[in-house]
């Protein structure tokens, strides 16, 4: 009984420790970690804090919003996340998206928020983690690198300091070299300044060479200032655009677009929105939720497809392993809570990671330290965020999104397989277009690539002796690819017609379903009237059963084309016998193995 019970008790924990992943690494926490934790989460801070307003700005909201989406994913990843180096939070992708679907209005962000929270819990529960596995990689590069354009481009208006420009890309790209005269002098000096400080700091973080331990002690710490300074550009560049925005405010002119009051504090703890108060009545839940329209799905499904990539990748990069449906669950109940305290939608970031990652981070809880420095972001320099200028934030956000634009996909592609060039195209011009209208016609494309084989099988098809056809489909037989097999073999049998004897080599068939047996039974009887015989061979179990079960008259198979070729021309030598005769059968009927 004592026994039984251990038994019990293990079993529970072993399935509280698959939900709650702290549990496997905390009892193991030490000192060492701990210090690698505190730089790691410190260092992020200092990245996702200007982040978080620029993505704020994508997205079409006040800025102070992109800081609540900033620190509820840092606590739920830390007891639910699988991956030590993932950070969740606002990304570029899911503020474009936000800006697509909450139309610029905090309550529709707060409300999409928490239904991508549910629905991602949902598929969580129920293992659908695999419905990412039916978006195919030219479909994702597709998307990701229409984005980048798109983000990129939509920063151009701020960098240049232009106003009133449309939010539709074709028409945002038409107006903004149309005003081009009505750029501010001052917002483009900066923000170009931004860029070229922020693309040098970067290219200054790739070429520095991996720290030697043999090396002298002096060259090891300029390499740490440097590897630090570049880390953190983000935050040192709109700290000096901040201070240049400050001093002139402070001589009585300011020339630079800026980001304004921004309220202090932390957000209040609230039921998202189900309803919205507007000049013209009140918009009800259902009518919120139908605006958003393609959102709901849109959203969720990219958000969960960033972070299982992200976290992919860097497991296999670290060498640990990561749950799928876990990590759907800890982005699930970050956006859910996160709608309580006035978050958009986040997911995992990339950038950020890898940021987590370089800094020898060892376990979720760095991104406690990120957190907390988010919080006392909000708590007390949220005054500070009033003199940063809004070219900085553009700055910070086209820096973040180039890399994302990958042009030698197109090549790759071009010399491994032309036909994938196809969804990838579909996605990257009809994201220009909109967002859900690229990824859905990205998938509809892929997915017709997909299916194609199997409606048009390859088919071998043979002479194999004077009198017989050989017909081998090179895969499963499903009700696309039965016309196409009934045709094959129509058109042969009409062009030979000395043909006596068709064997059907079904070896390589693997399934069958009950239209193409219903075909084929179709097929048998119109053969037969032909007084042409048609076998099956190679019929594997489980595809012999449906047939059996199907009851096919006149159905004939064997193990293998000896037996068949065997069988075969006996039935030739007894109806040759036959005819003499005066019989006019010539149908197999024996050697069959029923």
């Amino acid at each position: 009984m004592a026994e039984r019970s251990h038994e019990c008790w293990e079993r529970c924990y072993g399935i509280i420790q698959k939900r709650l992943p702290v549990l496997k690494w905390l009892p193991k926490y030490s000192l060492q970690w701990l210090q690698l934790d505190l730089v790691a989460g410190l260092t992020v801070g200092l990245t996702v804090v200007p982040q978080a307003l620029a993505y704020a700005a994508l997205a079409g909201l006040p800025v102070q919003y992109g800081l609540y989406s900033s620190f509820m994913g840092c606590f739920v990843y830390c007891l639910l996340g699988t991956s030590k180096d993932v950070t969740l939070g606002p990304t570029a992708i899911m503020s474009l998206l936000v800006s697509s679907y909450a139309f610029h209005d905090p309550s529709y962000a707060i409300l999409l928020t928490f239904l991508s929270g549910c629905i991602q819990l949902a598929m969580g529960l129920l293992h659908l983690g695999f419905l990412l596995d039916f978006i195919s990689y030219p479909v994702i590069k597709g998307f990701t690198s229409a984005a980048a354009v798109t983000i990129g481009f939509n920063q151009v208006k701020t960098l240049l300091g232009l106003q009133n420009i449309p939010r539709q890309f074709i028409l945002q790209v038409y107006y903004t070299f149309c005003r081009i005269g009505e750029t501010r002098v001052a917002d483009a000096v900066l923000g170009l300044f931004c860029l070229t400080a922020l693309t040098g700091l970067q290219q200054m973080k790739e070429s520095i060479p991996k720290a030697n331990r043999m090396e002298p002690l002096s060259v090891r710490i300029s390499q740490l200032v440097v590897w630090t300074t570049a880390t953190v550009r983000n935050a040192l560049v709109v700290l000096f655009a901040g201070l240049v925005a400050y001093s002139f405010q402070v001589t009585g002119s300011q020339p630079f677009t800026l980001t304004g009051v921004t309220p202090q504090g932390l957000p209040s703890f609230q039921l998202p929105p189900f309803s919205k108060v507007t000049p013209n009545g009140t918009v009800s839940f259902g009518g919120m939720v139908q605006k958003m329209g393609a959102g709901l799905a849109v959203v969720p499904l990219m958000g969960l497809l960033e972070t299982v990539a992200i976290a992919k990748a860097f497991a296999s990069q670290n060498n640990y392993q990561i749950d799928p449906n876990q990590e759907l669950l800890a982005m699930g109940f970050t956006n859910f809570l996160g709608s309580f305290i006035s978050s958009f939608p986040v997911t995992g970031s990339f950038g950020r990671t890898a940021v987590n990652a370089q800094t020898g981070v060892c376990t979720p809880a760095g991104g406690l330290i990120t957190g907390v420095l988010v919080l006392l972001s909000l708590a007390f320099l949220t005054s500070v965020f009033f003199y940063i200028p809004k070219a900085a934030l553009a700055a910070v956000i086209i820096c973040a999104v180039a890399p994302m634009f990958d042009a030698r996909i197109f090549y790759t592609l071009w010399q491994v397989k032309r036909l994938d060039l196809v969804p990838l195209c579909v996605t990257f011009c009809f994201c220009f277009w909109e967002v859900q209208y690229g990824i859905i016609a990205g998938v509809m494309v892929s997915g017709i690539l997909l299916l194609y084989p199997i409606a048009r099988p390859r088919i071998k098809v043979l002479e194999h002796e004077q009198e017989t056809l050989f017909i081998q489909p090179a895969g499963g037989l499903y009700f696309p690819a039965i016309e196409f097999l009934r045709d094959t073999v129509r058109k042969r049998t009409q062009s030979e017609s000395r043909l006596c004897n068709i064997i059907l080599d079904c070896t390589h068939v693997s399934s069958i379903d009950y239209t193409a047996v219903l075909g084929l039974s179709e097929l048998l009887q119109e053969l037969q009237h032909r007084k042409l015989s048609l076998v099956f061979i190679g019929l594997q179990t489980h595809v012999l059963q449906v047939f059996l079960a199907a009851g096919l008259e006149g159905f004939h198979h064997f193990p293998n084309l000896k037996d068949a070729e065997k069988s075969l021309e006996e039935e030739l030598s007894h109806a040759g016998e036959a005819l003499l005769d005066g019989s006019d059968s010539i149908l197999p009927t024996s050697g069959i193995i029923q």
